[in-house]
């Protein structure tokens, strides 16, 4: 479930970093992008590897790279509050923050 709603993440950040000023596509655009692509990445590569604690390490990361998409989410509602649905955007970061979190708890501890 963390995977798809990550993909879900992914693709909403990408629909909404299209509206951006033609001067932020490559710059605030193209790290929220990264950062969104990170999140289901590093969540495939841990449940790829052949231990729980490489796992919950891949984990980790999703989850710090989806506390620097949160910021810069709340960085573009401030500049760019016309763009996007920031509403949106930011109860799915939060669905997957918090999903993550449950996965890392379950997991057993390294």
């Amino acid at each position: 479930m963390a995977w798809q709603k990550s993909m879900s993440l992914a693709e909403n950040i990408y629909k909404a970093t299209e509206q951006l000023p033609s001067s932020e596509k490559f710059a605030l655009g193209d790290q929220m992008r990264r950062c969104a692509i990170s999140i289901p990445s590093n969540i495939a590569e841990g449940k790829g590897r052949s231990s729980d604690r490489d796992y919950k390490r891949f984990l980790h990361i999703a989850k710090g790279s989806s506390q620097e998409l949160e910021t810069q989410i709340l960085l573009c509602k401030r500049l760019y509050p016309q763009v996007a649905n920031y509403t949106l955007l930011l109860k799915n970061i939060t669905d997957v923050q918090r999903i993550l979190s449950g996965l890392i708890t379950s997991l057993k501890p390294s």
